[in-house]
């Protein structure tokens, strides 16, 4: 039996960097790192409330790749908590591209990437 997923891993071109931004954007909270001859390779990061956890991994080639692409979308409960997202990344001048409908009609907040460039979406039912 599978009930759901643990976490989710994504390239990185820098740990750090990635790391900072997922905790000061997204609120997530870093759990373990991932050293590997003293050079921090990877970080898993939780956020309260959130079932899956997100993994970072150095990879710069891959993370190059994914650039553009809507890897993860994020569940956000209502469709006012979306509005309050938007609102909140508006606060902080993180760039992304607004809310639309989703293809079942929920909201769906694009354009919102990582240092990356990798696209992280927030979505409503």
């Amino acid at each position: 039996m599978i009930t759901g997923f643990h976490h989710t891993k994504l390239p990185v071109s820098d740990v750090k960097r990635s790391r900072d931004w997922y905790e000061r954007v997204l609120g997530f909270e870093p759990v373990m790192d991932f050293v590997e001859d003293g050079q921090l390779m990877g970080v898993a990061l939780q956020r309260e409330g959130c079932p899956v956890q997100i993994a970072l991994r150095k990879d710069p080639a891959r993370a190059h790749a994914l650039s553009g692409f809507d890897a993860v979308a994020l569940l956000v409960p209502t469709r006012d908590d979306m509005r309050h997202w938007e609102a909140a990344l508006d606060c902080m001048g993180e760039p992304h591209g607004g809310l639309v409908t989703g293809h079942k009609g929920g909201t769906v907040l694009v354009g919102l990437h990582d240092p990356d460039g990798i696209e992280i979406r927030l979505y409503a039912d």
